[in-house]
C-alpha cells in the first residue's frame, strides 16, 4: 500500500541522513530488515514498526538512553510519576507536564519497545523525534512530507 511504501522510504531517508558514507552496522541491518518485513506484513498502522526501528537506530549509534531509571535520583521510574527528557542525562523527575515529559508507564513501554496504546505510540514518536532531531542537524525529512 501506500502508506507502506512511505514507511520504506522515510526509514531510508532516515539512515542516509544518519549514517556516514560506507558506515558498517551488521546489526542494523538486521533491524532494518525486521522493520521491512513488519511494514510488509502489517495490516495496521505502520507507526510500532517504525518506532521500534528508530530506537534500534539510537542504539546502534549509541545514544543509550535509561528508560528505566530517573538520571537524577538512579530510582526506577514510577508509571504514575512524570519524568522530563533532558539531552544528554536522560529522564528527571517532574512536576511539569509539557511535550518533553513522559509517564513512567510510557517509558517502561518504550524500554520494552511495546505499544499498547495510541498515547504511548504519540509519546515514542515525540521521544524518537527529539532523539533524532541532532542527527539530522535542522534539516526536516523529506519523507515525512508525503504522510501529510
Amino acid at each position: 500500500s501506500g502508506i507502506t511504501l512511505y514507511s520504506g522510504l522515510y526509514i531510508n531517508e532516515l539512515l542516509s541522513r544518519v549514517l556516514e558514507y560506507e558506515t558498517r552496522f551488521s546489526e542494523l541491518f538486521f533491524d532494518y530488515l525486521h522493520c521491512i518485513q513488519s511494514l510488509a506484513g502489517a495490516t495496521g498502522t505502520p507507526e510500532p514498526a517504525l518506532r521500534r526501528f528508530e530506537l534500534a537506530l539510537l542504539g546502534h549509534l549509541g545514544y543509550g538512553v535509561n528508560f528505566t531509571h530517573c538520571a537524577g535520583s538512579g530510582e526506577p521510574v514510577d508509571d504514575t510519576m512524570t519524568y522530563r527528557y533532558r539531552e544528554e542525562k536522560g529522564f528527571i523527575a517532574s512536576v511539569v507536564i509539557d511535550n518533553k515529559t513522559f509517564t513512567g508507564r510510557q517509558l517502561k513501554a518504550l524500554n520494552a519497545r511495546e505499544f499498547p496504546d495510541a498515547d504511548t505510540l504519540r509519546a515514542a514518536k515525540r521521544f524518537t523525534r527529539m532523539a533524532l532531531k541532532p542527527y539530522l542537524g535542522g534539516k526536516p525529512l523529506k519523507s515525512r512530507e508525503l504522510f501529510r
